[in-house]
């Protein structure tokens, strides 16, 4: 039972933050980490004690001065690592930045023109976070506190209205006015499916087992997606929230978070924060006084994408291999250890407390009629800023690219929206949007209605320089790597598309091949067991229904039109532009160029090995393919 209220909590906090100078808060999570954040932590920390800056690590009765302290991602990725003095955004920061910063900033409150951001576009310089065009033009919710509160504090998550929603639900409202609210909020499950989550709740409470399990779904495994490991990342307390809220709709009493190992910064702050829930007594026996337990644990799972799917992820936690068995029964009456299961994935939990606190009506009102609320998208490929954003159901694709993501980019980087090819949204799972789709609203049924779908929410953008038979084969290696091969169709299958794909890359397909192509991919999609070999076929129909030319001048003209597959390329040197000076004739390694001094030289398609050294070597821009 809980130790001390709630609002006692939030008034301790309160007052002892109320006694700080100032607050510097620098990016945790794992793109900041990756890009050299904990370096620029331990300058903060070394020179703050060099310039006799008095400052705290941890909000305490003692804290004095300055409070230092990481957050968890913030989303502006690609301009990382983040630093936030008070209220002034500085980004690119490097551990030799952070004399200047303490010494001018936080001493005395001058701002570091070349540390905030300029934005390409405009040129304006942005002294704050909500003056950039990434931030302003989203809908932040869930993703409002992991990059402002710091992960590690539950008493901050208290402070910020935490665990609010649990005691509510706990002590004023019965399991099925949870799942009622639920229901009316419109929420449905963020982890690809879209199923609504009110509906998976209330089929749990009608079991008559008595024993019932909570199990979050954190196996994040789509190639470019990095949602769920953020908010775990960065709000671990919201993730647990949002359990104990189901716990209480459905009766459980004991909560699972599965977690892949290669999240370790995920799993070091779920940990810290349940610990944390534990000794604070919101977590464990007579949760808030209302004579029902809960208990959560973590477990790590062995990194295999298929174990994403509710029943092959059942399956890894009880000891066994993650394959997934046929449905019914869904593992809402028959799951864990063949008791009733709600698998929620990261994502719908966090959001679970905001459903509650907005109320459900307010909730709806945000996103479509029947996609409720809002959706992270992690966006990477060509664009100018990568990152993870938060918007409503219902966005266009153009405005989260243009708007958000700072518009489509050459391959130089430089911003050019009109060099936009296709997205690929949902990962391997998920298909490809053309130009013709860019004012597509991004929801589940609208996605559903052009063969795509929203997935976890990783979302590629791809210029034209980009080959989509290649991106089709990509996807595809990743999905018949990671079969589980129970299923004879999603086994056999993936692995003879990806032979057909390899074929027609590397120059031997025909038009029969393309035909057999897509008459199996419809085959492995209509017959395998499971939502991944059900799906696996999604970007190679998805491409040869959008781009049926690349494919055809692939097996036809035996040419790659973006230049990307190397078996397909083309060397021929220009003459108008060649110099006769002979440096591609000395870096050819099998003798395929020829010419002499002062003259344009020539190469032979027949000898010639691709490997490209000619085109690497020419300082003329001579060689092309």
């Amino acid at each position: 039972m809980l130790n001390k209220d709630l609002k006692k909590i939030t008034e301790e906090f309160n007052s002892q933050y109320k006694q700080i100078a100032g607050r510097i808060t620098i990016c945790g999570g794992t793109g900041c980490v990756a890009n050299g954040c904990m370096k620029v932590y331990e300058a903060f920390q070394a020179e703050m004690k060099k310039q006799k800056v008095t400052f705290c690590l941890e909000i305490s009765k003692e804290c004095q001065g300055h409070y230092l302290s990481l957050s968890g991602c913030q989303g502006f990725c690609a301009h990382g690592p983040l630093v936030t003095v008070n209220d002034i955004f500085y980004t690119h920061v490097k551990p030799e930045d952070v004399p200047e910063i303490i010494e001018k900033t936080v001493v005395k409150g001058e701002v570091i023109d070349r540390l905030l951001y300029h934005n390409p576009a405009t040129g304006d310089v942005c002294e704050h976070k909500d003056d950039i065009p990434f931030y302003a033009k989203q809908q932040r919710i869930l993703l409002k506190d992991s990059g402002r509160i710091n992960p590690r504090d539950i008493h901050e998550y208290i402070a910020n209205g935490g665990y609010a929603q649990a005691k509510r639900v706990f002590t004023e409202m019965t399991p099925e006015e949870v799942c009622k609210e639920m229901i009316e909020s419109g929420l449905r499950g963020r982890g690809g499916a879209g199923f609504p989550t009110g509906k998976k709740w209330d089929s749990a409470r009608l079991e008559k087992e008595p024993k019932k399990y909570i199990v979050c779904n954190g196996d994040e495994g789509d190639p470019g997606a990095f949602m769920d490991s953020a908010v775990m990342e960065g709000n671990p307390n919201a993730v647990l929230e949002g359990m104990m809220i189901a716990a209480r709709a459905t009766g459980a009493d004991e909560g699972v978070v599965y977690v892949r190992m290669e999240y370790p910064l995920a799993v070091r702050s779920i940990r810290a924060a349940i610990k944390q829930a534990e000794e604070l007594g919101i977590l464990g026996d007579n949760v808030f006084g209302s004579g029902q337990n809960f208990r959560i644990r973590v477990m790590e799972g062995a990194g295999a994408y298929v174990c994403g799917e509710a029943s092959a992820l059942i399956a890894s936690v009880e000891g066994r291999r993650g394959m997934p068995r046929v449905k019914p029964p869904r593992t809402s009456s028959k799951g864990l250890f063949q008791k009733p299961t709600v698998v929620n994935n990261v994502e719908t939990l966090a959001l679970v407390p905001k459903v509650y606190e907005m109320g459900a009506k307010e909730f709806k009102k945000i996103g479509t009629e029947k996609s409720s609320g809002t959706k992270t998208f992690a966006v990477t490929g060509h664009v100018a800023n990568t990152g993870l954003t938060e918007v409503p159901m219902g966005t266009t694709l153009r405005q989260l690219i243009d708007n958000v993501a700072g518009g489509t980019t050459n391959s130089d980087g430089t911003i050019n929206k009109d060099a936009f090819k296709a997205a690929q949204i949902g990962g391997p799972s998920g298909g490809c949007l053309t130009k013709d789709q860019l004012d597509l609203p991004l929801d589940f049924d609208s996605l559903k209605s052009v063969g795509a779908m929203i997935g976890s929410g990783g979302l590629v953008v791809m210029n034209e320089h980009t080959c989509m038979v290649n991106v089709a084969r990509f996807f595809l290696e990743f999905t018949k790597n990671e079969s589980c091969g129970k299923c004879v169709p999603c086994r056999e299958g993936t692995d003879q598309m990806l032979s057909l794909l390899t074929d027609i890359v590397e120059g031997r397909g025909t038009m029969e091949t393309l035909d057999t192509l897509e008459e199996l991919a419809r085959a492995v999609q209509k017959t395998s067991l499971c939502g991944l070999g059900q799906s696996a076929p999604n970007p190679v129909l998805s491409t040869l229904k959008n781009f049926r030319e690349e494919y055809i001048a692939h097996v036809k003209d035996k040419t790659c039109p973006a230049g990307v597959c190397k078996a397909l390329a083309k060397y021929r040197i220009l003459a108008d532009k060649c110099k006769g000076c002979g440096m591609c004739k000395r870096a050819c390694p099998v003798g395929a160029i020829d010419g002499q001094v002062g003259k344009p030289h020539q190469i032979d398609a027949n000898k010639c090995i691709k490997c490209g050294n000619c085109q690497r070597t020419c300082k003329f821009g001579a060689v092309t393919r």
